[in-house]
C-alpha cells in the first residue's frame, strides 16, 4: 500500500518525506487555505519534496473552467495530479485531462456507482471518504470493499483506490486488508502507525537494563 500524506504544511510533508514512506501528498482548497501562503508556491514546494503524485485540486465548477484550471495546475510540475469534484462536470474535464496526459484524482466520491463513472472518465485516482460517511451512520469501509470488488472483475479499470478521509489508524489497516491502493493520512495519523505502548514499555526496559552495565556502544 501507498502512503499520501495529506496535508499543505510544507515543513511537515518534508520531515515525513525523510523516512521514505511517503509516497505522494494530497492537498485541498481548506488545506492551502490554513497555511495561510499563496497557492502556488505551497504547490511548488510540495512538489519539490517528494517525487509522487501531488494532489492540486481546482475551484472551478463547470467543465471547461476545470479543463482551463487543470491544464494551468499540470503545468507546475511534472508530478502535479489534478484533482476534480465528482460530478458530471468534473467527469467531463477528467476525461479531457486525461486524454491529454494529465493524472486526475477524482474527489469526494460516496458510492460505488460514483467509483465506477470516474474509472470509465480515466481517473488514475478516485477518493472514497470514509470518514464522512462514518459521522453519517455508515461504514466506510463498505464501500472501498464494493469498490475494490468491482475493480477487481474489469481489467481496463486502472484506477487506484485512493482511501481519504481517515481518521485513525484502524481505517489504515482494514484499507489495507481490503486491499486498497493508497491511503491519504494525515499527518497525525500516520505517525500514530508506529506507535505502541508496549513498543515504548519494551524500549525503556531494553534502556534501563543497558545503564546497568555502564558501558557505551560509541566508546566501545
Amino acid at each position: 500500500m501507498k502512503f499520501f500524506v495529506d496535508s499543505a504544511d510544507v515543513a511537515e510533508i518534508r520531515d515525513l518525506a525523510t523516512t521514505g514512506l511517503v509516497d505522494g501528498v494530497t492537498t485541498n482548497p481548506s488545506l492551502v487555505a490554513k497555511s495561510g501562503r499563496k497557492f502556488f508556491d505551497v504547490l511548488a514546494e510540495i512538489c519539490a519534496a517528494v517525487e509522487g503524485p501531488v494532489s492540486a485540486e481546482v475551484t472551478a465548477t463547470d467543465a471547461d473552467a476545470m479543463v482551463a484550471e487543470g491544464r494551468t495546475l499540470a503545468k507546475l510540475a511534472a508530478n502535479i495530479a489534478v484533482k476534480v469534484p465528482l460530478t458530471w462536470d468534473g467527469l467531463k474535464a477528467c476525461r479531457a485531462l486525461a486524454q491529454a496526459g494529465t493524472k486526475v484524482n477524482v474527489t469526494l466520491c460516496f458510492s460505488a456507482n460514483q467509483a465506477i463513472l470516474a474509472a470509465k472518465a480515466g481517473a488514475a485516482f478516485i477518493s472514497p471518504f470514509v470518514g464522512r460517511l462514518d459521522d453519517v451512520g455508515e461504514d466506510g469501509m463498505d464501500l472501498i470493499r464494493d469498490i475494490r470488488t468491482i475493480y477487481d472483475n474489469y481489467e481496463r479499470f486502472t484506477t487506484e483506490i485512493l482511501v481519504a478521509s481517515i481518521r485513525h489508524p484502524r481505517h489504515v489497516t482494514d484499507a489495507a486488508k481490503i486491499g486498497a491502493d493508497v491511503c491519504t493520512v494525515p499527518p497525525d495519523v500516520l505517525r500514530k502507525l508506529a506507535q505502541h505502548p508496549l513498543t515504548d514499555r519494551g524500549l525503556d526496559a531494553f534502556l534501563a537494563d543497558w545503564k546497568k552495565t555502564g558501558q557505551s556502544i560509541l566508546k566501545a
